[in-house]
Protein backbone atom coordinates (compact mmCIF):
# COMPACT_ATOMS: atom_id res chain seq x y z
CA UNK A 1 0.00 0.00 0.00
CA UNK A 2 1.33 3.29 -1.24
CA UNK A 3 -0.07 6.98 -0.18
CA UNK A 4 -1.41 8.88 -3.44
CA UNK A 5 -2.22 11.84 -2.14
CA UNK A 6 -3.47 14.44 1.41
CA UNK A 7 -6.06 16.26 0.84
CA UNK A 8 -7.83 19.27 3.49
CA UNK A 9 -10.74 20.99 4.10
CA UNK A 10 -10.62 23.95 6.02
CA UNK A 11 -14.23 24.67 7.14
CA UNK A 12 -15.65 27.26 9.42
CA UNK A 13 -18.33 25.44 11.67
CA UNK A 14 -20.39 28.37 13.56
CA UNK A 15 -21.09 31.69 12.14
CA UNK A 16 -22.72 34.86 14.24
CA UNK A 17 -23.69 38.37 13.44
CA UNK A 18 -20.47 40.80 14.96
CA UNK A 19 -20.16 44.11 13.97
CA UNK A 20 -21.90 43.77 10.88
CA UNK A 21 -19.82 40.34 9.70
CA UNK A 22 -19.80 36.59 9.94
CA UNK A 23 -17.69 35.67 13.45
CA UNK A 24 -15.35 32.72 13.57
CA UNK A 25 -15.24 31.73 16.53
CA UNK A 26 -12.28 28.95 15.49
CA UNK A 27 -12.25 26.44 12.09
CA UNK A 28 -11.77 23.28 11.86
CA UNK A 29 -8.97 21.49 9.34
CA UNK A 30 -9.59 18.54 8.30
CA UNK A 31 -7.28 15.68 6.75
CA UNK A 32 -7.91 12.80 4.36
CA UNK A 33 -5.06 10.34 3.33
CA UNK A 34 -5.67 8.96 0.36
CA UNK A 35 -3.69 5.35 -0.35
CA UNK A 36 -3.72 3.65 -4.08
CA UNK A 37 -5.72 0.78 -2.41
CA UNK A 38 -8.87 3.05 -1.97
CA UNK A 39 -8.62 2.87 1.69
CA UNK A 40 -8.65 6.85 2.80
CA UNK A 41 -8.12 8.22 6.72
CA UNK A 42 -9.08 11.10 8.34
CA UNK A 43 -7.62 13.15 10.99
CA UNK A 44 -7.33 16.74 11.93
CA UNK A 45 -5.00 19.51 13.06
CA UNK A 46 -5.90 21.58 15.75
CA UNK A 47 -6.48 25.50 14.26
CA UNK A 48 -5.90 28.93 15.75
CA UNK A 49 -7.74 32.32 14.46
CA UNK A 50 -5.13 34.11 12.45
CA UNK A 51 -2.65 30.33 11.94
CA UNK A 52 -5.31 28.21 10.52
CA UNK A 53 -4.27 28.68 6.63
CA UNK A 54 -0.57 28.90 7.64
CA UNK A 55 -1.45 25.39 9.64
CA UNK A 56 -2.79 24.25 6.07
CA UNK A 57 -0.15 24.97 3.94
CA UNK A 58 2.52 22.66 6.54
CA UNK A 59 0.04 20.10 5.83
CA UNK A 60 0.33 20.73 1.99
CA UNK A 61 4.50 20.89 2.27
CA UNK A 62 4.26 17.84 4.09
CA UNK A 63 3.16 15.60 1.09
CA UNK A 64 6.28 15.24 -0.45
CA UNK A 65 7.30 13.09 2.79
CA UNK A 66 4.18 10.78 2.59
CA UNK A 67 3.12 10.21 -0.72
CA UNK A 68 4.50 7.19 -2.44
CA UNK A 69 5.52 5.92 1.22
CA UNK A 70 4.01 3.31 3.34
CA UNK A 71 1.14 5.00 5.42
CA UNK A 72 1.80 1.92 8.42
CA UNK A 73 5.12 3.21 8.93
CA UNK A 74 3.88 6.00 11.07
CA UNK A 75 6.61 6.48 13.50
CA UNK A 76 9.50 6.87 10.51
CA UNK A 77 7.41 9.52 9.13
CA UNK A 78 7.05 11.22 12.23
CA UNK A 79 10.62 11.44 12.61
CA UNK A 80 11.38 12.08 9.25
CA UNK A 81 9.09 15.20 9.59
CA UNK A 82 11.31 16.56 12.54
CA UNK A 83 14.26 15.85 11.54
CA UNK A 84 14.56 16.69 7.98
CA UNK A 85 11.71 18.83 7.31
CA UNK A 86 12.05 21.01 10.59
CA UNK A 87 15.35 20.11 10.67
CA UNK A 88 14.67 19.76 14.87
CA UNK A 89 13.19 23.30 15.19
CA UNK A 90 9.48 22.41 16.03
CA UNK A 91 6.63 25.05 16.04
CA UNK A 92 2.96 24.70 16.89
CA UNK A 93 1.80 25.16 12.98
CA UNK A 94 4.56 21.96 12.44
CA UNK A 95 3.07 20.20 15.34
CA UNK A 96 -0.99 20.96 14.32
CA UNK A 97 -0.07 20.00 10.52
CA UNK A 98 1.83 16.78 11.93
CA UNK A 99 -0.45 15.52 14.38
CA UNK A 100 -3.73 15.94 11.57
CA UNK A 101 -1.84 13.69 9.35
CA UNK A 102 -0.61 11.02 11.49
CA UNK A 103 -4.28 10.62 13.07
CA UNK A 104 -4.74 9.56 9.30
CA UNK A 105 -1.94 7.41 8.96
CA UNK A 106 -3.68 5.42 12.11
CA UNK A 107 -6.89 5.61 10.80
CA UNK A 108 -5.96 3.85 7.30
CA UNK A 109 -3.86 1.22 9.31
CA UNK A 110 -6.95 0.04 11.53
CA UNK A 111 -8.88 0.18 8.36
CA UNK A 112 -6.63 -1.92 6.67
CA UNK A 113 -6.15 -4.73 9.27
CA UNK A 114 -10.01 -4.39 10.05
CA UNK A 115 -8.92 -3.27 14.39
CA UNK A 116 -9.69 0.00 16.29
CA UNK A 117 -6.63 1.91 17.12
CA UNK A 118 -6.99 1.29 20.70
CA UNK A 119 -6.22 -2.48 20.15
CA UNK A 120 -3.50 -1.43 17.65
CA UNK A 121 -2.22 0.16 20.73
CA UNK A 122 -2.44 -2.36 23.70
CA UNK A 123 -5.68 -2.53 23.81
CA UNK A 124 -8.77 -0.64 25.86
CA UNK A 125 -8.84 -0.40 29.47
CA UNK A 126 -12.27 0.69 29.53
CA UNK A 127 -14.78 0.56 27.78
CA UNK A 128 -16.33 4.29 27.96
CA UNK A 129 -15.12 7.82 28.29
CA UNK A 130 -15.55 10.15 30.41
CA UNK A 131 -16.60 13.88 28.84
CA UNK A 132 -17.02 17.46 30.23
CA UNK A 133 -19.22 19.94 29.01
CA UNK A 134 -17.28 23.25 27.58
CA UNK A 135 -18.21 25.95 25.61
CA UNK A 136 -22.08 25.91 27.43
CA UNK A 137 -21.70 29.09 28.81
CA UNK A 138 -21.21 31.57 25.81
CA UNK A 139 -23.30 34.85 26.21
CA UNK A 140 -23.60 34.36 30.11
CA UNK A 141 -22.87 37.64 31.69
CA UNK A 142 -23.88 37.14 35.08
CA UNK A 143 -23.30 34.80 38.08
CA UNK A 144 -27.37 34.01 37.20
CA UNK A 145 -26.77 33.21 33.41
CA UNK A 146 -24.18 31.04 34.38
CA UNK A 147 -25.85 29.53 36.67
CA UNK A 148 -29.11 28.57 34.52
CA UNK A 149 -26.51 27.40 31.57
CA UNK A 150 -24.76 25.10 34.07
CA UNK A 151 -28.06 23.27 35.07
CA UNK A 152 -29.10 23.14 31.70
CA UNK A 153 -25.74 20.83 30.93
CA UNK A 154 -26.35 19.09 34.33
CA UNK A 155 -30.11 18.18 33.07
CA UNK A 156 -27.99 16.95 29.58
CA UNK A 157 -26.38 14.33 31.45
CA UNK A 158 -22.93 16.09 32.04
CA UNK A 159 -21.63 15.04 35.82
CA UNK A 160 -18.77 17.52 34.56
CA UNK A 161 -18.69 21.02 33.23
CA UNK A 162 -15.61 23.47 32.60
CA UNK A 163 -15.83 27.35 31.63
CA UNK A 164 -13.12 30.12 31.69
CA UNK A 165 -12.80 32.62 34.78
CA UNK A 166 -11.68 35.65 33.13
CA UNK A 167 -12.35 37.24 29.37
CA UNK A 168 -11.19 40.70 27.24
CA UNK A 169 -7.80 41.88 26.82
CA UNK A 170 -4.70 39.51 27.59
CA UNK A 171 -3.10 40.28 31.06
CA UNK A 172 -0.47 38.85 33.12
CA UNK A 173 -2.99 40.30 36.74
CA UNK A 174 -6.34 40.45 37.31
CA UNK A 175 -8.16 43.42 39.07
CA UNK A 176 -10.18 43.36 42.17
CA UNK A 177 -13.79 43.66 40.09
CA UNK A 178 -13.21 40.48 37.75
CA UNK A 179 -11.87 38.68 40.44
CA UNK A 180 -14.52 39.20 42.40
CA UNK A 181 -16.83 38.50 39.27
CA UNK A 182 -15.39 35.19 38.73
CA UNK A 183 -15.71 34.40 42.25
CA UNK A 184 -19.54 34.66 41.78
CA UNK A 185 -19.72 32.88 38.80
CA UNK A 186 -17.86 29.88 40.30
CA UNK A 187 -20.02 30.35 43.53
CA UNK A 188 -23.53 30.74 41.25
CA UNK A 189 -22.23 27.44 39.37
CA UNK A 190 -22.00 24.96 42.30
CA UNK A 191 -25.06 26.44 43.96
CA UNK A 192 -26.87 25.94 40.95
CA UNK A 193 -25.33 21.84 40.11
CA UNK A 194 -24.70 21.05 43.85
CA UNK A 195 -21.75 19.09 45.29
CA UNK A 196 -21.37 15.93 42.75
CA UNK A 197 -21.51 17.63 40.03
CA UNK A 198 -17.51 18.49 38.95
CA UNK A 199 -16.58 22.14 38.16
CA UNK A 200 -13.60 23.02 36.34
CA UNK A 201 -12.13 25.98 35.30
CA UNK A 202 -9.49 27.34 32.43
CA UNK A 203 -7.47 30.50 33.09
CA UNK A 204 -5.88 30.45 29.98
CA UNK A 205 -2.55 31.56 30.60
CA UNK A 206 -3.67 34.53 31.25
CA UNK A 207 -2.17 35.26 35.02
CA UNK A 208 1.21 35.93 36.87
CA UNK A 209 1.96 33.73 40.01
CA UNK A 210 1.07 36.55 42.20
CA UNK A 211 -2.20 37.00 41.46
CA UNK A 212 -3.18 33.21 39.94
CA UNK A 213 -2.16 32.30 43.54
CA UNK A 214 -4.31 34.72 45.10
CA UNK A 215 -7.24 33.54 42.79
CA UNK A 216 -6.80 30.23 43.63
CA UNK A 217 -7.52 30.93 47.39
CA UNK A 218 -10.85 32.56 46.65
CA UNK A 219 -11.96 29.48 44.53
CA UNK A 220 -10.73 26.77 47.16
CA UNK A 221 -14.29 26.77 49.08
CA UNK A 222 -15.77 25.55 46.19
CA UNK A 223 -14.09 22.02 46.02
CA UNK A 224 -13.31 22.60 42.14
CA UNK A 225 -12.19 19.55 40.14
CA UNK A 226 -9.08 21.50 38.72
CA UNK A 227 -7.59 24.93 38.02
CA UNK A 228 -6.14 25.12 34.34
CA UNK A 229 -3.28 27.25 33.30
CA UNK A 230 -3.29 29.70 35.52
CA UNK A 231 -0.09 30.98 34.52
CA UNK A 232 1.75 30.79 30.50
CA UNK A 233 3.49 27.74 30.19
CA UNK A 234 6.68 28.04 28.93
CA UNK A 235 7.75 28.71 32.70
CA UNK A 236 7.54 25.94 34.24
CA UNK A 237 8.90 27.41 37.32
CA UNK A 238 5.85 29.88 37.92
CA UNK A 239 3.38 26.89 37.58
CA UNK A 240 5.39 24.64 39.73
CA UNK A 241 5.15 27.66 42.21
CA UNK A 242 1.31 28.08 41.87
CA UNK A 243 0.93 24.34 42.26
CA UNK A 244 2.57 24.49 45.24
CA UNK A 245 0.20 27.04 47.28
CA UNK A 246 -2.81 25.85 46.59
CA UNK A 247 -5.13 22.90 47.09
CA UNK A 248 -6.67 22.89 43.81
CA UNK A 249 -5.35 20.41 41.51
CA UNK A 250 -3.11 22.32 38.34
CA UNK A 251 -3.21 21.06 34.98
CA UNK A 252 -1.48 22.39 32.70
CA UNK A 253 -0.36 21.13 28.59
CA UNK A 254 -2.45 22.58 25.47
CA UNK A 255 0.26 24.67 24.52
CA UNK A 256 2.94 22.70 25.07
CA UNK A 257 4.15 19.76 22.07
CA UNK A 258 5.81 16.54 21.95
CA UNK A 259 7.58 14.65 24.76
CA UNK A 260 10.23 17.36 25.02
CA UNK A 261 7.65 20.07 26.22
CA UNK A 262 6.36 17.82 29.31
CA UNK A 263 9.52 16.76 30.86
CA UNK A 264 10.50 20.27 33.10
CA UNK A 265 6.62 19.56 33.56
CA UNK A 266 7.42 16.23 35.29
CA UNK A 267 10.41 16.85 36.90
CA UNK A 268 9.88 19.87 38.65
CA UNK A 269 6.32 18.81 39.97
CA UNK A 270 4.59 21.31 38.01
CA UNK A 271 0.89 19.64 37.47
CA UNK A 272 -1.49 17.25 39.13
CA UNK A 273 -2.82 16.79 35.70
CA UNK A 274 -1.85 17.20 31.76
CA UNK A 275 -3.99 17.97 29.28
CA UNK A 276 -2.08 17.51 25.25
CA UNK A 277 -4.40 17.60 22.60
CA UNK A 278 -3.99 14.91 20.02
CA UNK A 279 -3.97 17.55 17.43
CA UNK A 280 -1.46 19.59 18.29
CA UNK A 281 0.98 17.38 20.43
CA UNK A 282 2.55 15.35 17.29
CA UNK A 283 -0.42 12.98 16.78
CA UNK A 284 -1.99 9.75 18.74
CA UNK A 285 1.46 8.05 19.29
CA UNK A 286 3.31 10.89 20.76
CA UNK A 287 -0.26 11.53 23.19
CA UNK A 288 0.47 8.00 24.23
CA UNK A 289 3.73 8.12 24.86
CA UNK A 290 3.40 11.73 26.82
CA UNK A 291 0.66 9.90 29.16
CA UNK A 292 3.16 6.91 29.84
CA UNK A 293 5.56 9.45 30.85
CA UNK A 294 3.31 10.77 33.22
CA UNK A 295 2.21 7.50 34.75
CA UNK A 296 5.16 7.15 36.47
CA UNK A 297 5.28 10.35 37.66
CA UNK A 298 1.73 10.21 39.13
CA UNK A 299 0.22 12.40 36.95
CA UNK A 300 -3.24 12.02 35.35
CA UNK A 301 -4.30 12.91 31.50
CA UNK A 302 -7.29 14.35 30.57
CA UNK A 303 -6.65 15.13 26.74
CA UNK A 304 -7.05 18.71 25.82
CA UNK A 305 -9.92 18.43 22.72
CA UNK A 306 -10.55 22.53 21.35
CA UNK A 307 -11.29 20.81 18.13
CA UNK A 308 -14.55 19.08 16.37
CA UNK A 309 -16.75 16.39 18.01
CA UNK A 310 -15.52 14.60 14.76
CA UNK A 311 -12.27 13.44 13.81
CA UNK A 312 -10.33 15.48 17.27
CA UNK A 313 -12.47 13.23 18.82
CA UNK A 314 -12.44 10.26 17.52
CA UNK A 315 -8.18 10.50 17.85
CA UNK A 316 -8.79 11.76 21.28
CA UNK A 317 -11.25 8.77 22.07
CA UNK A 318 -9.18 6.17 20.55
CA UNK A 319 -6.00 7.02 23.05
CA UNK A 320 -8.00 7.99 26.23
CA UNK A 321 -9.31 4.11 25.67
CA UNK A 322 -5.48 2.89 26.46
CA UNK A 323 -4.12 4.84 28.90
CA UNK A 324 -4.25 3.47 32.37
CA UNK A 325 -3.49 6.72 33.91
CA UNK A 326 -6.67 8.87 32.11
CA UNK A 327 -9.36 10.79 33.56
CA UNK A 328 -11.27 12.44 31.54
CA UNK A 329 -11.57 14.68 28.97
CA UNK A 330 -13.20 17.36 26.52
CA UNK A 331 -16.27 18.03 24.73
CA UNK A 332 -17.33 21.62 22.87
CA UNK A 333 -21.09 21.80 23.08
CA UNK A 334 -21.09 24.47 20.22
CA UNK A 335 -19.67 22.01 17.57
CA UNK A 336 -22.14 19.36 18.58
CA UNK A 337 -24.97 20.16 15.83
CA UNK A 338 -22.33 20.38 12.99
CA UNK A 339 -20.18 17.47 14.26
CA UNK A 340 -23.29 15.51 13.46
CA UNK A 341 -24.16 17.09 10.53
CA UNK A 342 -21.29 15.59 8.88
CA UNK A 343 -20.72 12.87 10.37
CA UNK A 344 -21.62 9.42 9.09
CA UNK A 345 -21.55 7.52 12.32
CA UNK A 346 -21.72 10.40 15.03
CA UNK A 347 -20.75 10.42 18.35
CA UNK A 348 -23.54 10.23 21.34
CA UNK A 349 -22.73 11.58 24.45
CA UNK A 350 -24.91 9.51 27.29
CA UNK A 351 -25.02 10.50 31.00
CA UNK A 352 -21.43 12.17 30.49
CA UNK A 353 -20.00 9.00 28.55
CA UNK A 354 -18.96 8.20 24.98
CA UNK A 355 -19.07 4.74 24.30
CA UNK A 356 -16.13 3.17 22.13
CA UNK A 357 -16.75 2.74 18.69
CA UNK A 358 -15.81 -0.81 18.02
CA UNK A 359 -15.97 0.06 13.64
CA UNK A 360 -11.86 -0.10 12.51
CA UNK A 361 -9.74 2.51 12.30
CA UNK A 362 -10.62 5.66 13.82
CA UNK A 363 -14.03 4.79 14.27
CA UNK A 364 -16.02 7.22 12.22
CA UNK A 365 -16.58 8.57 8.56
CA UNK A 366 -17.42 12.21 6.91
CA UNK A 367 -19.58 13.18 4.53
CA UNK A 368 -17.31 15.83 2.29
CA UNK A 369 -20.38 17.16 0.50
CA UNK A 370 -21.50 18.79 3.87
CA UNK A 371 -17.77 19.98 4.55
CA UNK A 372 -17.89 21.71 1.44
CA UNK A 373 -21.28 23.63 2.88
CA UNK A 374 -18.85 25.21 5.45
CA UNK A 375 -16.50 27.34 3.45
CA UNK A 376 -13.65 29.30 5.29
CA UNK A 377 -13.95 33.16 6.14
CA UNK A 378 -11.13 34.91 8.06
CA UNK A 379 -12.41 36.86 11.11
CA UNK A 380 -11.35 40.25 12.43
CA UNK A 381 -7.58 40.43 14.15
CA UNK A 382 -8.07 39.32 17.76
CA UNK A 383 -6.48 42.20 19.34
CA UNK A 384 -8.44 44.51 17.45
CA UNK A 385 -11.46 43.26 18.95
CA UNK A 386 -10.21 44.42 22.68
CA UNK A 387 -8.64 47.52 20.99
CA UNK A 388 -11.12 50.23 22.17
CA UNK A 389 -11.84 48.03 25.49
CA UNK A 390 -11.04 49.84 28.57
CA UNK A 391 -8.49 47.96 31.21
CA UNK A 392 -9.93 49.07 34.64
Amino acid sequence: MKVTDVETFLVNPIFQPAVGQAFVLKHWLLVKVVTDEGIEGWGECYTQDDRDRSIEQHVHELKRYLIGRDPFNIKHFTSLVYNDFAIRRGSMDLYCALSGVEQAMWDIVGKKLGASVYNLLGGACRDKIRVYANGWYRGAKTPEEHAEKASAMVKRGFSAIKFDLFHGPWRSYVNKKDEQMAVENVRAVRDAVGPDVDILVDVVRRLSPMHAIRVSHALEEFKLFWYEEPVPCENIAALAEVRRQTRIPVVTGEALYTKADFRDVFEQRAADIINPDVCNCGGILELKEIAAMAEPNYVAVAPHNFNSTTMGLAATIQVSACIPNFLITEYFIYFEKTGQAVSVNPFKVEDGYIKLPTSPGLGLELKEEELLKLPYQQSSPRSLRHYNEEDP
